[in-house]
């Protein structure tokens, strides 16, 4: 019989249950997935502890990478046999084997493994918009900052944007994720527990500050990232890891030399089918390539869901976590 993770009331990493599961027929626009790896990400957190309502009792996680076991009707350019990878769609990723609508789908090229696909296909995405499309006027050259540069979004962010050909500052916890961070290809570091991140990002710009700012932290970063910022450059609010973005204020931004503000959505930014393959094909293309390499820093089986989630909220991972199966 199948394994699924499930949660029945929102809380603390306890409420996950490894539970039995029967997995049906794929309907019209769907198909069975056998998985073969599974993302553990951040943002699962955010629907078991409820800060991303759901609603209960319901499966959890949104990224995976398997094998396509069986299709519905009307399902076209996918078929049994086909290697996939997903973010997106219905909770439930948890899992040896699920249903799920065939939209969030992409094809993996043979070079990519299942593990690779798992600890990339949320973040690597992720990190390519906000690259890409978060701030339109970035350019060659312009010097970005991007907090928590160690994690699994981090590593992945910071070879794309050496590869888009941007200088990245990049902040980080400890020495350990520093030397990390800098293996990956991050030009400079601020530890930002212990440093004035502002005005070392000052300092590393000759006083003008960066064009773009990635912050991924949230309320404990947000005023330096802010205060980081040259003159209309952009604030990109990635995540909040430490708690919500505080309220902004629009003087504030004004103040800050018409800065701007953004706190994108992945859905946002896949919906058009041009800017989804666009973006797939930029990310899957240097993956396959191997002029990304994922860092799988953690993984685990899916029993151990409860000791994942602890893991990943502590702060103590580095790379990306996965499940594999």
């Amino acid at each position: 019989m199948a394994k699924a993770v499930r949660f029945y009331e929102a809380g603390g990493p306890d409420v996950l249950k490894y539970e039995d599961a029967v997995v049906g027929d794929p309907g019209p626009g769907e198909v069975r997935i056998r998985h073969a790896a599974v993302g553990c990400n951040f943002a699962d957190t955010y629907f078991r502890s409820g800060y991303y309502p759901a609603p209960l009792p319901n499966g959890i996680g949104v990224e995976g990478a398997g094998t396509i076991a069986a299709v519905g009707e009307g399902v076209t350019g996918f078929a049994v046999g086909d290697r996939v990878s997903y973010n997106g769609g219905p909770l439930g990723a948890y899992s040896t084997e699920r249903v799920m609508p065939v939209a969030p789908l992409f094809k993996l090229p043979a070079s990519v493994s299942f593990e690779d696909a798992a600890g990339s296909t949320m973040r690597g995405l992720s990190a390519t918009y906000w690259l890409v499309k978060a701030n339109p006027s970035i350019k060659i050259g312009d010097t970005i900052l991007l907090h928590a540069a160690a994690g699994g979004v981090g590593l992945l962010a910071v070879q794309l944007a050496k590869l888009l050909g941007l200088r990245v500052i990049g902040t980080v916890s400890s020495e350990e994720k520093a030397e990390k961070a800098r293996s990956y290809g991050c030009d400079e570091i601020i530890f930002y527990r212990r440093e004035d991140v502002a005005a070392r990002v000052k300092e590393l710009t000759n006083g003008e500050g960066v064009s773009t700012v990635f912050d991924g932290v949230g309320k404990d970063t947000f005023e330096g990232s802010l205060k980081s910022l040259k003159r209309r450059g952009v604030l990109v609010g990635c995540g909040t890891a430490s708690g919500p973005i505080p309220p902004i204020d629009a003087f504030q931004l004004m103040m800050q030399g018409s800065v701007y503000f953004i706190r994108p959505a992945f859905a946002d930014f896949y919906a058009d089918p041009a800017e989804r393959a666009e973006l797939s094909s930029l990310w899957f293309d240097h993956l396959a390539a191997g002029r990304i390499k994922v860092d799988i820093g953690r993984r685990f089986a899916l029993a151990d869901c409860v000791q994942a989630h602890r893991d990943i909220e502590s702060g103590q991972t580095m790379g990306s976590s996965i499940f594999t199966i």
